[in-house]
């Protein structure tokens, strides 16, 4: 990537930090009640609030910045989230944690479109999924190594410690993208109704049904990861800790793995991958008692998963490349209402099925998530001249209109 490569590992530790601060609460929930002092289901509203926040207001809070220079709006939300991980660690009080926790939430679907289409126009055309590659790294990093550490230092040294750990790496990603991030003003701004033309768009609506059946598919089992281990394995707490870290290292060379396979064809990847998610959760059913061989199954079970990311949003962004930042807002939404939907239909299948009958529901996602991508091609090339093989980032210059 030449000289823009620090620039896109800087975007990457933006989002490494903003997952810290998404999701290294999960891995604190029971401090947090017990210090301050509010019953574990109450509790449990600091993660369910985040994600509804993402869901709703995204694409309405893109809209809102598309007309703010970007490097503003990097580092803004960078600031936005060390402010309030330094809140978390310093207050008392639970009602001014919730706060602070729908205040960032505004926020991180912007940092996310606006961190991605950046990406892309900071490369030449050919390398921009690599770039988005890179930039999802940052998620998979913080699942890997961000949650865990919180979980850790609350654990071992206190609750302010783990979120001064999350404002440490927002306030380091901000101090990044001010030194390296170069000026990008909007010269060109797409107005509002153009960008809100894109749905119109039926075969937009197939994409976006697709983003949310394979985040289903992905979140509901991975939801319950340690419950699976736990109770259909039967393995203990360290041992499912340390599986957990290795699926997320795993994810790691996985989701560099799918950037390469969609960069030599992004339609047969997105084809496919439902289908091999049919395949690793039939293996996780099959050896599910077994220790030895569900190991195996969860390190594949993570390279696959890895790719959900990448793999939804490059189908999403063929779509929507006329208007990049709003079509990447459109992603988190839709695949935050996805990990909702996932995480309901597989709570539902602990509680009446049992926790062994979890893959099939995650496996009856996937397929279903297959039929909208088969419906979707079916449909034809999207807009522009470039047929359907294409890369869809070789027209990410159409995003000068955007960033100027």
């Amino acid at each position: 990537m030449g000289k823009t490569g620090p620039v896109v590992l800087t975007l990457s530790l933006g989002v490494f930090g903003i997952i810290t601060t998404e999701m290294g609460v999960v891995g604190v929930l029971p401090r947090i009640s017990e210090e301050l002092g509010v019953p574990p289901s109450t509790a449990g509203w600091l993660v369910g609030v985040f994600a509804l926040v993402v869901a709703v207001a995204g694409p309405f809070a893109t809209l809102l910045a598309s007309g703010v220079r970007r490097k503003t709006v990097l580092a803004t939300a960078l600031a936005v989230f060390a402010a309030s991980n330094a809140v978390y660690a310093l207050t008392d009080r639970f009602s001014v944690m919730l706060v602070f926790r729908i205040v960032p939430a505004v926020f991180h679907p912007v940092f996310f479109a606006v961190a991605l289409t950046a990406a892309a126009r900071l490369v030449p055309p050919e390398k921009a999924t690599r770039a988005a590659t890179t930039v999802f790294a940052g998620v998979t990093l913080g699942f890997a190594f961000g949650v865990p550490i919180t979980s850790y230092l609350a654990e071992h040294l206190s609750l302010a410690a783990a979120f001064w750990f999350g404002a440490g790496a927002n306030l380091l990603a901000l101090l990044g993208i001010l030194v390296l991030f170069p000026a990008m003003p909007t010269e060109r701004r797409l107005s509002y109704g153009s960008q809100l033309g894109i749905l119109r768009r039926p075969r937009l609506w197939l994409a976006l049904a697709a983003v949310v059946l394979v985040f289903a598919a992905m979140f509901s089992v991975y939801g319950y990861f340690a419950e699976y281990l736990e109770r259909v394995t039967r393995l203990d707490g360290s041992v499912v800790g340390a599986l957990l870290m290795a699926f997320g290292i795993v994810m790691v060379l996985g989701n560099l793995l799918f950037g390469r396979l969609l960069e030599r064809d992004p339609v047969r990847t997105v084809t496919v991958f439902p289908v091999l998610y049919v395949l690793v959760y039939a293996l996780v059913r099959i050896v599910g008692p077994w220790p030895a061989p569900m190991v195996l199954g969860v390190l594949l079970w993570g390279a696959v998963h890895s790719g959900g990311l990448v793999v939804s949003q490059t189908w999403l962004a063929r779509d929507a490349r006329d208007a990049p930042e709003f079509g990447n807002s459109l992603f988190i939404s839709f695949s935050n209402l996805g990990i909702t939907l996932g995480s309901a239909v597989g709570g539902l299948v602990v509680a009446t099925a049992g926790t062994r009958q979890l893959p099939w529901a995650g496996a009856a996602f996937a397929l279903a998530a297959l039929a909208a991508v088969l419906l979707r091609r079916r449909l034809g090339a999207g807009p522009g001249p470039e047929p359907e093989s294409e890369r869809f980032y070789r027209t990410v210059d159409q995003s000068d209109r955007v960033l100027g």
